[in-house]
């Protein structure tokens, strides 16, 4: 890519966005085509060929997309299918169609089979069945996946594919019913710390926190009940906080700076004959959820107790990957998971207090 290349960065405004948009310009890449799901619907492939013929742009990073945890993987099946096969299948044909130099499409690495080999490799794709958690999901991106390779082979396109591992970082997702992991678990142990120190304004401090846009938090009558009894309901008192699940799984996590990293450099450097089909992003390490959660409660500074609803779902056992291959072609993470939580707490926080 040249400095003044034109870059659509579909889903600028997301945590993964939101990363590579602060890495290019960082690079002082200067030509960054960016529009907000308002301004551009890519579900629409009529809105998105228009976009795509007007702005012609040379590099693409698809990173928009449907996302959340559990909870919402469970509840928006059929949103979580739709909206993301959609997204992919007209972002890619108009990449094609109007002549994109190469694209990158971010993937998730939850579309390995729920019992895959650990540490799983890019060639275990498809080899068994999914996280019925997470299908919908799962599903659509393999499908991108597909879109990206066989566009590669009938066309002779230069669409790469990559498969991150569990993300946090910036700009994350801090929904209550929405989030991932890791953001969940901050934002629980954080209003749990705000009960904890309790006060006169214990209440108010509550309000301001789930009422604090983007962070958000999903209930929409939540001006109407109290903040205590809401969040008492999901498991967040002064004494404890309760968890989905038993705590056992483990899970991976990479810094989303990190993967914006990744990205750019192969963006830079490989085309897709170098990564073959798909390629894993990650650390190659991974933690059991309970020693994640102990972490993210010390670094909030919350002293009550960690408890485990057993009678929830876990998810997949395991899901670590195989990033060998990328470390091949020279990229390497450098943020530790305590690190990067911190770094993460300290953006949210930012996130709160600006609002």
């Amino acid at each position: 890519m040249n400095k003044t290349s034109g870059i659509f960065l579909a889903g600028h405004k997301g945590l993964v966005g939101s990363a590579i948009l602060r890495h290019l310009r960082d690079k002082a890449y200067t030509n960054i085509i960016l529009r907000t799901s308002s301004e551009l619907d890519l579900r629409r492939q009529v809105d998105t060929e228009r976009f795509f013929e007007a702005e012609r742009p040379e590099y693409v990073f698809l990173a928009a997309a449907k996302v959340g945890g559990i909870i919402a993987n469970s509840t928006y099946k059929a949103d979580f299918i739709y909206d993301n096969l959609m997204i992919a299948a007209n972002i890619v044909n108009c990449a094609w169609k109007y002549g994109v130099r190469k694209l990158i499409n971010l993937g998730s690495s939850c579309i390995y089979p729920r019992h895959a080999p650990q540490p799983m490799k890019e060639e275990h794709l498809l080899t068994g069945p999914l996280e019925p958690t997470n299908e919908p999901y799962a599903i659509a991106k393999i499908a991108a996946i597909k879109l990206c390779r066989y566009y590669n082979e009938q066309y002779g396109t230069d669409f790469l594919t990559v498969m991150p591992t569990n993300l946090y970082g910036p700009f994350d997702n801090y929904n209550l019913e929405t989030a991932h992991v890791l953001p969940a678990l901050i934002r629980k142990f954080h209003l749990a710390r705000i009960m904890e120190k309790g006060g006169n304004d214990c209440q108010g401090a509550i309000r301001r926190d789930l009422a604090a846009s983007p962070v958000g938090f999903g209930i929409d009558a939540l001006h109407d009940s109290d903040p205590i009894a809401v969040l008492e309901s999901l498991g967040v008192t002064a004494s404890a906080v309760t968890l989905w699940g038993s705590g056992e799984p483990y899970r991976e996590f990479l810094y989303s700076d990190e993967l914006a990293g990744a990205c750019v450099y192969l963006m830079e450097r490989y085309g897709h004959e170098a990564i073959g089909e798909l390629l894993n992003i990650g650390t190659g390490e991974d933690m059991q959820i309970k020693d994640i959660a102990a972490m993210v409660k010390d670094i909030v500074g919350f002293k009550g107790e960690v408890r485990y609803d057993s009678t929830k779902p876990d998810g997949t056992p395991r899901k670590l990957l195989d990033v060998s291959n990328i470390k091949a072609l020279g990229w390497h993470p450098t943020i530790a998971l305590e690190e990067g939580i911190r770094r993460a707490y300290e953006s949210y926080l930012h996130q709160v207090s600006d609002k």
